[in-house]
């Protein structure tokens, strides 16, 4: 029992020295209380994003972008069962992220997809406005605010990001260049099977809810390059090439006059990776070094490396 649950958290709960099971108890209790936290993000993500279909889009039949965005389309066409949906509609985006990124971010993503079809069917929020510009900015504010906070726990209620990764590491475009054809023709979808109009307020909500989005996740964009300076820094590489499957660039620096006092020579790690792997990354370097120096800046594409390659997991 305890060898199958250390296979499943990656932690050695029966090290053999007490060193050892501290240190195990250390990375367990960081690992729960993220976790813990991460879960709580998907919930508030879940009930925000129903909140936003419910109460605005959905009675008004506005759409946003996205797979989100096909399901309220043939929802409001045909009137089938936006739930189901949801859940079809983004089954084989989550078999490709359990393909590309790893069993996580799948796990995550696919509770945020169930959780919302769930919270749809049986959570019934009242329609607060029929004004249609309201109902466009606020309804992909809620919307927007529900997926990014998913992002922030780790996983996505929304298959086109994942596909878009997929493809941009075969591909010439980019991560927001792909998810941008991918609503135009949405859109056009929009205006010619719903209205013109329709179709126009249903681009203001996806802009709403993509500027949610960004600021929920802090102004994160397709990639992150990140900094790692840590005395711990040989552990905090090995775990990034062999965990994360991601390559490692790193720079010989020295230590100025911290907190203990001391200088001296260090590695300083660098490494991109993408936004959905941020939560990931995190929560290994917590594990390893909690006061590890971390700086990440927004990059907006990558090319050669390992960024675009399948991670190991």
């Amino acid at each position: 029992m305890h060898r199958f649950i250390e296979k499943v958290i990656g932690l050695d709960l029966v090290a053999k020295t007490p060193l050892g099971r501290a240190k195990a108890f250390i990375k367990f209790r960081v690992l729960v209380r993220r976790e813990l936290i991460n879960s709580f993000l998907i919930v508030i993500g879940v009930f925000s994003a129903a909140f936003g279909l419910e109460s605005f889009l959905l009675p008004n039949n506005f759409i946003d972008g996205g797979i989100t965005g096909v399901s309220l389309l043939v929802n409001a066409r045909f009137g089938w069962n936006l739930s189901w949906l949801i859940v079809i509609l983004n089954l084989p985006f989550v078999y490709l992220a359990y393909k590309q990124i790893g069993k996580n971010f799948v796990i995550k993503t696919a509770l945020g997809i169930a959780g919302l079809a769930l919270c749809i069917a049986f959570v019934h929020f009242p329609i607060l406005t029929d004004d249609t510009l309201l109902v466009a900015v606020f309804g992909g504010l809620f919307l927007g605010a529900g997926i990014g906070l998913t992002m922030r726990g780790g996983g996505t209620m929304d298959g086109t990001e994942v596909m878009a990764i997929a493809l941009s590491r075969n591909s010439s475009l980019s991560v927001g260049d792909i998810i941008m054809i991918v609503n135009v023709v949405i859109f056009s979808f929009a205006a010619w099977l719903l209205s013109f109009e329709t179709a126009l307020y249903s681009i203001l909500s996806y802009f709403s809810a993509s500027k949610t989005i960004d600021f929920i996740i802090e102004g994160i964009e397709e990639y992150m390059g990140v900094t790692i300076v840590s005395a711990k820094n040989e552990e905090i590489r090995s775990m990034i090439i062999h965990d994360m499957g991601r390559g490692v660039t790193l720079y010989k620096g020295e230590r100025g006059y911290g907190k203990s006092g001391e200088k001296g020579d260090v590695n300083i790690i660098y490494t991109v990776i993408t936004r959905l792997e941020v939560a990931k990354l995190k929560t290994e370097i917590e594990k390893i070094d909690p006061a590890a120096f971390v700086v990440m800046n927004s990059i907006k594409d990558t090319k050669g490396g390992m960024i675009k390659k399948r991670a190991l997991h």
